[in-house]
C-alpha cells in the first residue's frame, strides 16, 4: 500500500506531491514547508524554489494558527496571503501550507460599487472570516 507521510521534518522533496496537487487544483502561487525544514514555492505550474520559507509561514509555525495577512517582506511582500497549519492525527503541527489570497487582492468595493447591498454582504462576510483567523 502506498501513502504520503508528512512529518515535522519532511523535506521539500517529500512535500512536493502535495504542493503540486494543491497548486494544480487552484492554480495560484502555493507554498508549503514542514515545521523544521524549508519547503517549496510554486508559481505558474512550476516549482520555483525548493528551499522556501516566508515570514507568514514562519509566523504560523510559531502561533499554530491560520493567518490572512499581507507580508511586509519576502517574495510576496505587499500581496495578501493565507497560510494554515497542517497537523498530525495527535494534533502536533507538522507543516504549513500557504497560497496567495486572490479574493483579498481584488478591490471588491470598486467591483461592486454600483451594488450597495452586495458591498454590505461582502463586508459582513469579511468580518466573519477575520474573526475566525
Amino acid at each position: 500500500m502506498s501513502s504520503i507521510e508528512i512529518t515535522e521534518n519532511s523535506s521539500a522533496e517529500e512535500l512536493e506531491s502535495l504542493a503540486v496537487a494543491v497548486h494544480t487544483l487552484i492554480g495560484i502561487p502555493t507554498t508549503i514547508r514542514s515545521k523544521n525544514k524549508n519547503g517549496i514555492r510554486m508559481e505558474r505550474g512550476e516549482i520555483v524554489d525548493r528551499n522556501y520559507t516566508g515570514p507568514i509561514l514562519e509566523k504560523v509555525i510559531k502561533q499554530d494558527k491560520s493567518r490572512r495577512e499581507v507580508p511586509q517582506e519576502g517574495v510576496y511582500k505587499g500581496r495578501p496571503v493565507i497560510v494554515t497549519p497542517l497537523h498530525a492525527s495527535d494534533g502536533t503541527l507538522v507543516a504549513v501550507l500557504g497560497v496567495v489570497d486572490l479574493v483579498a487582492a481584488l478591490d471588491i468595493l470598486s467591483l461592486f460599487s454600483s451594488y450597495p447591498g452586495i458591498i454590505d454582504e461582502v463586508e459582513e462576510a469579511k468580518k466573519r472570516v477575520e474573526e475566525n483567523y
